[in-house]
């Protein structure tokens, strides 16, 4: 059984800042892709960050500069550390990890709201 669970969510000003959280336990294969996505209320869930075990890092065009992917690998924690957060931020972040072809696994989600 594999849990994901987020944390860092939370009501910011536009230019404010916000670090989300998410901390995987279980059993599961140790290579893998941890990441966040997000979803807006009438939007389709988009990729925002990944980072792979090789060192990989993704980041979708629109966070370049601002937010920041980090993981730890052994305690199987990854980080987004965003800044400069503008009201298009305004979404429900969730953590993912996953494997491919073998498995995905995903968070409840934590809501970010940024007011303009």
């Amino acid at each position: 059984q594999v849990q994901v669970v987020e944390s860092g969510g939370g009501v910011v000003q536009a230019g404010g800042s916000l670090t989300l959280s998410c901390v995987v336990s279980g059993s599961f294969k140790s290579d893998n892709v941890m990441g966040w996505y997000r979803q807006a209320p009438g939007k389709q869930r988009e990729l925002v960050a990944t980072a792979a075990t090789g060192g990989t890092i993704y980041y979708v065009d629109s966070v370049k500069g601002r937010f920041t992917i980090s993981r730890d690998s052994a305690k199987n924690i990854v980080v987004l550390q965003m800044i400069s957060l503008k009201p298009e931020d305004t979404a429900v972040y969730y953590c993912n990890i996953r494997r491919l072809g073998a498995y995905t696994y995903w968070g409840q989600g934590t809501q970010v709201t940024v007011s303009s």
